[in-house]
Order: C-alpha cells, then sequence, then structure tokens
C-alpha cells in the first residue's frame, strides 16, 4: 500500500499538533506549581536583632523565580543585601526590595508593585540566609 504525500504531510501535521499540545500542558502544569509555590511562601518572625555578626547566603527557588542573596549583619542590625543572583523570568526586577529590607529591618515588607513573586523569592532568600544555613 503506498502513502500519498497528502496522506503523509497530515500525518506528520497532527503529530507535530499533538506534541506542541504535551508540551502546552507541561507549561502550564509547571506554571501552575510555580505559582502554588509562590502563594504557599511563609515568613518566620526571625528577630533580626538575635542575629550574630556575619555574612550570610541564602536562596530560594520557585522553578520560574530563583534569587540568592548575601546579607550582611553588624550588631543586630542588617547592614547590606547582595543580591548574587536574580532570575525572574518574564516578570519585572524586584531589586528595590532590599532597600525595603534595610530601611525596615524586617523581611515581610511590601512587595515592590509589578513584580510581587520576585519579592517574595527575594525575601524568602533573605530569610534564609538569616537562619544561619549558609554563613561564610
Amino acid at each position: 500500500m503506498k502513502l500519498s504525500r497528502k496522506r503523509i504531510l497530515s500525518f506528520v501535521a497532527v503529530l507535530l499538533f499533538l506534541i506542541g499540545l504535551i508540551f502546552a500542558a507541561v507549561y502550564l502544569k509547571d506554571l501552575a506549581d510555580y505559582k502554588k509555590a509562590v502563594r504557599d511562601t511563609t515568613f518566620s518572625n526571625l528577630d533580626i536583632s538575635n542575629v550574630p555578626n556575619g555574612v550570610y547566603v541564602g536562596e530560594y527557588d520557585v522553578d520560574f523565580v530563583y534569587a540568592e542573596v548575601e546579607v550582611t549583619v553588624q550588631n543586630g542590625v542588617i547592614t547590606n543585601i547582595a543580591i548574587l543572583e536574580h532570575k525572574n523570568g518574564r516578570g519585572k526586577p524586584a531589586e528595590i526590595v532590599t532597600d525595603r529590607i534595610l530601611e525596615e529591618q524586617k523581611i515581610d515588607v511590601d512587595a515592590v508593585s509589578g513584580a510581587t513573586n520576585s519579592s517574595i523569592v527575594i525575601k524568602k532568600a533573605v530569610e534564609n540566609a538569616l537562619n544561619g544555613e549558609n554563613k561564610k
């Protein structure tokens, strides 16, 4: 049985369409998982005045958004936050949230408008750093 060129092209088109649907479904699931991870992110009531002097490194990753920070604490005060890496996908950057943390000396500050998810990820990276897991 000989297949016509038209029939082969139709088969290839249908196959490509199905592959595209599979990729779209995987992407949409990943996107839903990312949104849930951001939504489920919580912050502890970390008392910065009890954090020993030092430089701490922390990170937080929710797949589409990632941040790694270096936080310096002197005499119970955050004196510097350096963003070592920030992957914010298609969203706006939220690096200014570190200025808010420094000003207010607390982690759960207001998010940057238009960059809520990145703000949450950066804040959680700061909290993870100050929990002392990766002191330099």
